[in-house]
């Protein structure tokens, strides 16, 4: 994720774990008036993957060389913990009869409650446990259609193949990412009632701590967009919709009005997710019961994430509920700091900005005729070589922005001139440099700023009438000022 390929007019976008585009791009995208190439998507997407996971606690390794003639039959639609059978152990990639404490590997079962990570949904973690054995599942992949790969390390005992063990769910986290699961296909539909039916699917993440959900979009939402977005969700939250499933042949579900999502497989038959009549999508993923399930949910950022693209993310039930606990807990200590109460600290924060707004004016101004009396001062310093005033001086106590008005004071009282100030703070030396017009053919302002630059370990540049450079050499500043109206002597 450190890149992108770029043909003619398109991006060949870069994908996350997930499939998700990488941010990297959005910037030179927009600027260049780019477009995200999805043709690749695929292959894009399980390259990326498969990156991810070399880099992962358990790396590619895990299941690279896994061949299995053999499916795993996924009963987590009803179950959340269910008995089964080892039909294969792996570690490091290569199949093995036992797994021992402390061994990390992969346990293939012959059903499994374990959602394996599809369709945007992460990986289901748990324990898969017998008698005196423990294997904590960190996370469930699936490969070749149905096999499911339950990916993790022996906490005590042993596992064999054969064995007969418990597969166990973790609840709570299972819990939580169907919570955003079936939100963002409320989500969905909501987008596509706002915004129109251009609206599609560019990639999803769900998983137990919020949903991310990228779609075509050719604009940013406004502040109302989104405020129509979330009532529309949180409606049909309080309606307390039935959600149901059923499997039907692809054809039929497309001709009854579900929706295929970007980037899925589908085999011949399909499931289709409903939420009452509000949404209606082919899914494979695990969802409430009922939209009232899902609690609350709240959009925390709306961007681009290329040309054409936007990202919403969001949150549900009890990360829902943190996320208000959180900003009412800012709103009381901003309160608290404008000496108001919650209700009225909007306007004692409006009372202050524009406060703090009057006294930068002034500021300003006293500023700038700090600036005029400074140049006024340093005028006596200037040296005339070959009718042209020279000035290279340092000034005590001021930023760099005070610096540059007082390096433009002095190139105008001085009218023909070269001027370079410099002033110190701590380690820090800020460098300003101001050439009139008629000598930049001779004198570049960006030529002196990198000059003492380079003396004083730093770098800088501008302008041929105005630059500036910093640097980190305090002590080398004098000799590099003095070195710089030898530098115009030979120049002029």
């Amino acid at each position: 994720m450190d890149g992108s390929i770029i043909a003619g007019d398109t991006v060949f976008q870069l994908y996350d774990t997930y499939g998700f585009p990488v941010d990297l791009t959005a910037d030179f995208a927009r600027e260049h008036n780019l477009t995200v190439d999805y043709d690749g998507f695929e292959k894009a997407m399980d390259a990326q993957r498969e990156r991810a996971r070399s880099a992962s606690h358990f790396g590619a390794d895990a299941h690279k060389n896994i061949e299995l003639d053999a499916q795993t039959e996924f009963t987590g639609y009803e179950l959340l913990d269910d008995t089964a059978q080892i039909v294969a152990l792996f570690k490091g990639g290569d199949a093995v009869e036992q797994l021992n404490t402390g061994d990390e590997g992969v346990v293939v079962l012959d059903k499994t409650p374990f959602y394996g990570e599809s369709g945007g949904q992460v990986g289901d973690c748990g324990t898969i446990s017998a008698d005196g054995v423990v294997f904590d599942v960190a996370d469930t992949q699936k490969q070749a259609g149905n096999l499911f790969l339950h990916q993790g390390k022996i906490s005590a005992g042993a596992l064999k193949v054969g064995q007969n063990v418990k597969a166990t769910v973790d609840m709570a986290k299972r819990k939580a990412t169907e919570l955003n699961h079936s939100a963002t296909h409320l989500l969905h539909a909501a987008l596509r009632q706002t915004l129109g039916e251009h609206v599609t699917q560019k990639g999803s993440l769900v998983n137990p701590e919020r949903l991310r959900f990228d779609f075509s979009h050719f604009e940013a939402l406004t502040a109302d967009e989104i405020a129509t977005l979330e009532r529309l969700v949180n409606e049909q939250i309080r309606f307390n919709t039935a959600v149901s499933a059923q499997l039907m042949a692809k054809d039929d579900a497309v001709k009854a009005g579900a929706m295929a999502l970007f980037g899925e497989k589908y085999g011949a038959e399909v499931r289709v997710l409903k939420i009452g009549e509000f949404s209606t999508e082919l899914c494979g993923g695990t969802h409430v019961e009922r939209a009232g399930d899902i609690g609350c949910f709240k959009i925390i950022s709306e961007s681009g994430i290329a040309a054409g693209v936007r990202r919403i993310e969001a949150v549900t039930g009890a990360n829902c509920l943190a996320w208000f606990a959180q900003r009412e807990s800012a709103l009381l200590h901003i309160a608290d700091l404008v000496k108001g109460t919650p209700d009225k600290a909007v306007e004692k924060v409006e009372q202050l900005v524009e406060r703090a707004r009057s006294l930068e004016k002034q500021l300003e101004k006293l500023n700038s005729k700090l600036a005029s009396a400074t140049a006024d001062e340093l005028m006596a310093q200037a040296n005339e070589i070959h009718g042209v005033k020279v000035l290279a001086a340092t000034v005590e106590n001021v930023d760099t922005k005070t610096l540059r008005e007082i390096v433009e004071h002095a190139k105008n009282k001085l009218h023909n001139a070269v001027v370079i100030l410099a002033a110190v703070d701590g380690e820090k030396v800020s460098v300003v440099a101001g050439v009139s017009k008629a000598q930049t053919a001779t004198v570049k302002a960006g030529d002196l700023a990198n000059f003492v630059a380079a003396k004083i370990g730093g770098k800088g540049g501008g302008k041929p009438d105005l630059a500036q450079a910093g640097g980190t050499n305090p002590a080398a500043l004098a000799d590099a000022l003095t070195e710089v109206e030898e530098l115009v002597y030979g120049l002029l």
